[in-house]
């Protein structure tokens, strides 16, 4: 890849300063997240081990290389429309996620040690089209889990 400084590019694009400001729904931001998994669909994807019998504080704090939230948030995209870090507090909060869906995207109890990232794609559209399906969709998604 070759890197240009700023002003040399401005000969050649257009430059939108304004794309950190970038803005996506809860719902773009899953379907965009299943999208990223979805290129590389067989790669490996670490988990996490026992997120459910952590303090909220260590469990918000869990990361990992390798894992699906990782992989979100070494999209530009995603971290131009606010993702900070890559956390499951973080990606709880961006993708707006209860704890006990992000525990199904990314739990050593579902998976094991790892999953591929076809099946948490699959997992994280679900989630996706319940959103937007509308608010009462997205409410009597509550109850069947």
């Amino acid at each position: 890849m070759e890197q240009r400084a700023v002003d040399q590019l401005k000969t050649i694009a257009r430059i939108n300063r304004s794309y950190p400001d970038f803005q996506m729904s809860s719902s773009e931001r899953l379907e965009r997240w299943a999208e990223i998994l979805e290129l590389n669909p067989d790669r490996s994807l670490s988990t996490f081990r026992e997120t459910e019998y952590q303090p909220d504080e260590i469990r918000a704090a869990m990361r990992g290389d390798g894992t699906a939230i990782a992989v979100a948030f070494g999209d530009p995209v995603l971290r131009a429309a606010g993702m900070r870090d890559d956390t499951y507090g973080e990606a709880r909060r961006f993708f707006e996620l209860s704890d006990r869906q992000i525990h199904k995207l990314v739990c050593f109890c579902h998976f094991g040690a790892h999953v591929s990232a076809s099946t948490v794609a699959h997992q994280v559209r679900s989630i996706a089209t319940r959103r937007s399906s509308g608010p009462l969709a997205y409410l009597a998604s509550f109850f069947r889990r």
